[in-house]
């Protein structure tokens, strides 16, 4: 039996998640992984997903890294990140090669894909992942997996994921100061369909909706092919603004409204008796209160608009209220109570939340919350396409860096 640490480090615009985790080699049987430590930090340098101060970032990623180093009880020399950025852009592209020899390899394959990107030349982007959308051998559409077919041709019709410049750079950077090579990069975009849904999903007709701090993600899939996506300027935090203006209180007590006694108010709900909720729970300077009924319509007021966005990215593919595999929410924001229910009413859809669970390759799971749904997506890719690069034992380099990385963190 052989272990590996693999590092998954998760940034958005207001938390840094960190799991650290191990592989089980095991010779006649699946591999299996291990949590060893998760952990998550606040990153208060990030707005939108753009770095407003690099040096608070680096410093919030360094005591996140530090800690899970120290919780773990192992070395954190590379990591794969995931993240997002309202700077995405996918670019359908598309290319053709001649075979070499009569059956196609791997070795094809990568060339096309390969191919597929070298045309698109955006300024101040960056081209992350280019993933097919299907291919066609000869005058064969729609193949997912065309390797060790008999063909001449080879074409494929790809996604390129693009994102800005100055922002993968900027992540890069912050990274690699902390002293922590980067393996991979893997937009969360593209990790929430990637493993959230099933085989039998991507072959129907299925939207996955993830609810961001200040975004919402909308990702349409069909034939195991992205279709569409589109991002929403309305996130989890916009509810929390609501709460602070119009009941008059800070940040930190809207949160906690939000969080504790909020939900989404519904007709089935409203025979409930109102309450009043005293502030003095909350913040001991305060002595206001707030109508349960009048935060619940503040809540719901948000979320019915964030879902008729949703609805309105359907209306324009002709799916609103047609697609047989549900919609599927992930995320923190997911958590909000009755918002399956409000779901089911505004987008005449089945709705459901994907939870973390044993089932995903996982063992002694105790990631039982949405909000650590990138993150183990991020350890799933990793181990499914970075396998070959997943042998982490210590060598004289590392031990330099170690070294070096100790020094800098007792010498000021």
């Amino acid at each position: 039996m052989n272990y590996d640490s693999i590092v998954s480090i998760d940034i958005w615009s207001s938390k840094i998640k960190t799991i650290i985790w191990n592989v089980i080699k095991k010779e006649n049987s699946q591999d299996e992984l291990v949590i060893l430590w998760n952990w998550v930090s606040d990153s208060n340098a990030i707005r939108k997903w753009n770095i407003l101060d690099l040096e608070e970032f680096k410093d919030n990623l360094d005591k996140s890294l530090a800690l899970a180093e120290k919780m773990a009880a192992e070395e954190i020399h590379t990591a794969t990140i995931s993240f997002n950025s309202s700077s995405f852009e996918i670019i359908t592209s598309k290319w053709v090669i001649a075979i070499s020899w009569e059956e196609i390899t791997q070795n094809d394959v990568d060339r096309v894909l390969d191919a597929a990107k070298s045309w698109v030349n955006m300024p101040n982007k960056e081209i992350i992942k280019v993933i097919p959308k299907y291919f066609i051998v000869d005058l064969e559409e729609w193949v997912k997996n065309p390797v060790w077919m008999f063909a001449r041709k080879l074409e494929v019709v790809a996604l390129v994921f693009m994102v800005n410049s100055n922002i993968l750079n900027n992540i890069k950077k912050a990274v690699l100061d902390v002293w922590v090579e980067i393996l991979d990069v893997y937009p969360n975009l593209i990790n929430s369909w990637e493993w959230v849904l099933t085989k039998r999903q991507k072959e129907l007709w299925v939207v996955c909706i993830d609810i961001w701090a200040a975004t919402t993600w909308v990702s349409v899939y069909e034939e195991w092919s992205l279709i569409h996506s589109a991002i929403i300027p309305i996130g989890w935090d916009n509810v929390t603004n609501d709460i602070a203006l119009w009941a008059r209180v800070s940040i930190e007590i809207a949160e906690k409204l939000k969080l504790e006694y909020s939900s989404i108010e519904l007709q089935e709900n409203k025979k409930w008796l109102d309450s009043e909720i005293p502030f003095k729970k909350l913040w001991l300077n305060e002595e206001w209160w707030i109508s349960k009924e009048y935060l619940n319509q503040i809540v719901t007021a948000r979320y019915e608009e964030i879902l008729e966005y949703v609805k309105k990215e359907l209306k324009l593919i002709w799916k609103d209220w047609m697609l047989p595999e549900w919609a599927v929410f992930v995320w923190g924001a997911a958590k909000q109570k009755w918002l399956i229910e409000l779901s089911k009413e505004i987008l005449r859809l089945p709705s459901f939340i994907w939870i973390p669970s044993i089932n995903d390759e996982l063992i002694d799971n105790n990631l039982w919350d949405p909000i650590f749904a990138a993150v183990i997506w991020n350890l799933i890719l990793t181990k499914k396409y970075l396998w070959e690069y997943s042998s982490f034992s210590l060598n004289f380099k590392w031990f330099l860096e170690s070294i070096i990385k100790l020094y800098k963190k007792i010498i000021p």
